[in-house]
């Protein structure tokens, strides 16, 4: 069994109750979250830093590669599209520690763009139903081809880290975020369980423990008003 958290998005005080939570329920269960830690909430610098320490593994979310991009190649596409999306908390978070920055966007850009479990199959915004006739036998069963798609499409609209788009099903759990619900949601077809439950509008995140593709438990934590940006409340 394995927990997966939501979407942070800087909303550190409430991820460290949710995790305490988990944590004394569960004191051995490895801890995953489907990505975007940064941007909005207020405090981007110590979600990182605390999902980096309690070694939390996480997928990499749109958000939190625009932040590398933007620094790293601003150019490029996803760089050059942070400005517009909740940049100003993360900028703000980390003023007072710019001497951390390059170590957690080394950090970010070394986070897979899936993890794939006996569990569950993680990512950020799930696997788009395009890719759907280039993995005639199953994307699952060549995880290298997979992640060479995946890698080399990242900043279009049906993109793991963007998509809305159907997903495919992949014959096992699918648990992403990047797409805000006010409950977790399950679309059964696609056997894909939407888990961002938006924190940083003020509404709560969320983690699901899983077992074998079934959901077996919800916890969430009601946002703590210290995370909260009036922008986007």
């Amino acid at each position: 069994m394995v927990a997966v958290i939501g979407d942070i998005h800087g909303c550190y005080y409430t991820l460290v109750e949710l995790y305490n939570k988990i944590k004394s329920k569960y004191p051995d269960i490895s801890v995953y979250s489907v990505g975007d830690l940064v941007d909005r909430g207020n405090n981007s610098f110590e979600t990182v830093e605390f999902v980096k320490n309690n070694e939390i593994k996480f997928t990499a979310g749109n958000h939190d590669l625009m932040f590398y991009y933007f620094f790293k190649k601003p150019t490029h596409p996803i760089g050059q599209s942070w400005i517009y999306n909740g940049s100003e908390t993360t900028l703000d978070s980390y003023s007072s520690h710019m001497e951390k920055v390059n170590e957690h966007l080394e950090y970010i850009i070394n986070a897979p763009l899936f993890i794939d479990l006996d569990d569950c199959f993680i990512s950020h915004a799930g696997i788009s139903s395009y890719y759907q006739k280039q993995f005639k036998k199953g994307a699952l069963e060549d995880s290298e081809k997979l992640n060479k798609v995946l890698s080399k499409d990242l900043s279009g609209e049906h993109s793991v880290i963007w998509s809305r788009d159907v997903l495919m099903n992949l014959g096992k759990l699918q648990i992403l975020g990047h797409t805000r619900q006010q409950e977790v949601y399950h679309d059964e077809k696609s056997d894909a369980l939407y888990i961002d439950t938006s924190p940083f509008t003020g509404n709560k995140l969320s983690a699901v423990l899983i077992e074998k593709s079934k959901l077996i438990e919800t916890i969430t934590v009601t946002t703590n008003e210290n995370d909260l940006n009036e922008q986007y409340i």
